[in-house]
């Protein structure tokens, strides 16, 4: 079903990786989702019966239902969970909601999952206000990504039973587990204790932070290990025996200074050739928008052992018998699915004929984006 975000990216993952997915818009909706790579678009307007009928029609050959909207949006429509299982006892009824099919709380976005959550109150810089990564964490990790992980172990779960189930994947318990470990850490008094920005992961340790380069980019350090960090310190021109035991949290701050002044020494393609190809775990902040400035003669002679930029994203993980698709370049990716736009497909593939699907698509009952632009 269209919606926003969490579904869209779900049905995405599965596309990339061979499902046909299909979703159901409304007539003349105006969808926002620029995740429609390899999807196909059926438009109904699902307030007509003979449209709730064709939809269930559908759902007798379909594996798997994504449900985007709020609690009993489904059964108001008569296509919940009992209804759709009565007609296919093997689907998968996959509910995608922010806060769970039960209690008070109704609308929100990614920052009110997260906060929530307990995930929020972790993030952000010591003494500042909560810091939240954009809408990655809640929307498409712990929302899209889980409901994928709970529609693949319903799917495995269902070649030895033969029956379908539902999935409640919510994005407020989906963030909760994706911040299982440094929870656990915090409850049980150990690296994450501390207020937020002063532990070790969260920005606290001079090992573990990013620094501003001369030219005003940036490097990140992640030389936890000591070996990783005698590399780091061998990189910077740095003698460990004149230092600070590397985990004295007291001499963090002061580090992090000492540091930061190394760092404003070099611009960042420099720095990046120092560090490439040891174990200091220093790399260049990227972005997909931007390469590393330097010479092209700098970049011929580096292209072999470093990216310069950020590559786009791709489906992941690598399957080496069944691998994804892969997603378009930059100047085919992000197109909007025109509702509507496989609407005779679909359904001829369910066997109706070219009259009954014109009569559809008369009354309303059905959108066709293709003739409706003749």
């Amino acid at each position: 079903m269209a919606g926003l975000a969490p579904a869209p990216f779900a049905g995405m993952i599965m596309a990339d990786f061979g499902a046909n997915v299909i979703r159901i818009d409304r007539p003349n909706g105006n969808s926002a989702d620029l995740l429609t790579r390899r999807k196909r678009s059926l438009a109904l307007d699902m307030k007509n019966a003979e449209a709730i009928a064709l939809f269930k029609k559908l759902i007798a050959k379909v594996d798997v239902v994504l449900d985007p909207f709020r609690p009993g949006v489904m059964e108001k429509l008569g296509i919940g969970p009992k209804d759709l299982l009565a007609i296919n006892p093997r689907l998968i009824f996959a509910r995608l909601s922010g806060f769970g099919q039960t209690g008070s709380l109704a609308a929100g976005h990614d920052i009110n999952y997260l906060a929530i959550s307990g995930v929020l109150e972790m993030l952000g810089r010591q003494g500042e206000t909560p810091a939240f990564p954009m809408n990655i964490a809640a929307d498409f990790a712990g929302g899209g990504l889980m409901c994928v992980m709970g529609v693949l172990m319903a799917l495995l779960e269902r070649v030895r039973s033969g029956q379908g189930q539902v999935i409640d994947a919510n994005l407020t318990s989906g963030s909760a587990y994706l911040a299982t470990f440094p929870m656990l850490m915090r409850e049980n008094g150990l690296v994450w204790s501390n207020e937020r920005g002063t532990n070790m992961l969260d920005g606290g340790a001079h090992f573990y932070e990013v620094y501003k380069t001369k030219d005003d980019l940036y490097m990140a350090v992640g030389a936890i290990e000591p070996q990783f960090y005698a590399a780091l310190l061998h990189g910077l021109g740095l003698k460990q025996q004149d230092l600070p035991d590397q985990h004295d949290q007291s001499q963090w701050p002061a580090m992090k200074q000492r540091f930061q002044a190394i760092f404003s020494c070099k611009t960042q393609l420099e720095w990046t050739q120092v560090f490439d190809g040891t174990d200091a775990c220093c790399t260049p902040v990227l972005s997909t928008q931007q390469a590393i400035p330097g010479s092209e003669q700098e970049a011929l002679q580096q292209k072999d052992h470093w990216p310069r930029q950020a590559v786009l994203p791709q489906p992941t993980p690598a399957l080496d018998r069944t691998p994804a698709h892969p997603a378009p370049y930059r100047e085919n990716a992000g197109t909007f699915l025109s509702p509507g736009s496989h609407s005779v497909d679909v359904l001829s593939e369910l066997g109706l004929h070219g009259q009954t699907i014109a009569a559809l698509i008369k009354t309303g009952v059905v959108h066709d984006a293709q003739s409706s632009h003749l």
